[in-house]
C-alpha cells in the first residue's frame, strides 16, 4: 500500500481538475448573487412598501433555511412539478439564490453607511434621486462592501463542496469517488482539505489586495 505522499501525488491531479469545477461554480454563483443581491438591497431601501416586503421575505426565507435543503428542493423537489434540472445547473441556481440573500444584506448595510449629508448635498446640487444613487451612493458602497463581500466569496467557495451530493465532479465529489475505491478516506480527505485551503488562501490574498487598492479614505480604516 503506497504511503501518504505517494497517494497524494497520485490523486492530486484529479482533485485539481475538480478544483476548476469548484472555481467555476463559485464565480458563476457569486456573480449571479451579486446582481440579484443589489436588486434586493435597492428594493429594500428605495422600493415601495410591497417591494420592500417582497425583498425582505425573500432574504429572511433564504437566510433562515439551510443551503443543503434549498439545493435538494431544487434538484429533487422540482421534478415533482415537471421541472428537471441537470446537477450543475441545479447547483448554480441554488447557490446563486442563496448567496444573493446574504449579499443583499451586505449591500444594504454599505448603502446605509453612506453619510446622509452627501445625499442631501447631491440633491441640493440638482441631481435626481437616480443619479444620486448612481454617482454618489453606489461607488462608495461598492468599495465599503468589499470586506464583507470577500467573506461571502470564501464561504461560497467552501459551500460548493455540497454539490458532491448531486454528483457534481468538484473537489469533494472527486475525493469521495476516489476514497470509495481505495477506502483510504482519511488520507484522501486530507488532500482534498489541503486543496480547499490553497484555494482559500489564494482568493483571500487577491481579495485583500483589491480591498487595499479600493479603500475609501476617511470612510474605511
Amino acid at each position: 500500500m503506497p504511503g501518504f505522499l505517494e497517494l497524494a501525488g497520485r490523486i492530486l491531479p484529479d482533485l485539481l481538475r475538480g478544483a476548476t469545477v469548484t472555481i467555476e461554480i463559485t464565480l458563476v454563483c457569486i456573480c449571479a448573487g451579486f446582481l440579484l443581491g443589489w436588486g434586493l438591497a435597492l428594493g429594500r431601501i428605495y422600493g415601495g412598501r410591497l417591494l420592500y416586503l417582497a425583498c425582505t421575505a425573500y432574504v429572511e426565507l433564504v437566510r433562515g433555511t439551510p443551503l443543503l435543503v434549498q439545493l435538494f428542493l431544487i434538484y429533487f423537489g422540482l421534478p415533482d412539478v415537471g421541472i428537471v434540472l441537470p446537477p450543475v445547473l441545479a447547483t448554480g441556481i441554488a447557490f446563486g439564490l442563496n448567496t444573493a440573500a446574504y449579499q443583499a444584506e451586505y449591500f444594504r448595510g454599505a448603502i446605509q453607511s453612506i453619510p446622509a449629508g452627501q445625499v442631501a448635498a447631491a440633491r441640493a446640487l440638482g441631481l435626481t434621486h437616480l443619479k444620486t444613487v448612481r454617482h454618489i451612493v453606489f461607488p462608495q458602497a461598492m468599495r465599503m462592501v468589499i470586506p464583507a463581500w470577500s467573506n461571502e466569496l470564501i464561504y461560497m467557495l467552501k459551500y460548493s463542496s455540497l454539490a458532491f451530493a448531486l454528483g457534481v465532479p468538484e473537489i469533494m465529489g472527486r475525493a469521495n469517488l476516489i476514497a470509495s475505491r481505495n477506502f483510504r478516506y482519511l488520507e484522501v480527505y486530507l488532500v482534498a482539505a489541503a486543496v480547499y485551503l490553497g484555494l482559500v488562501l489564494l482568493f483571500s490574498s487577491v481579495l485583500g489586495l483589491l480591498e487595499r487598492r479600493l479603500r475609501v479614505p476617511g470612510l474605511v480604516n
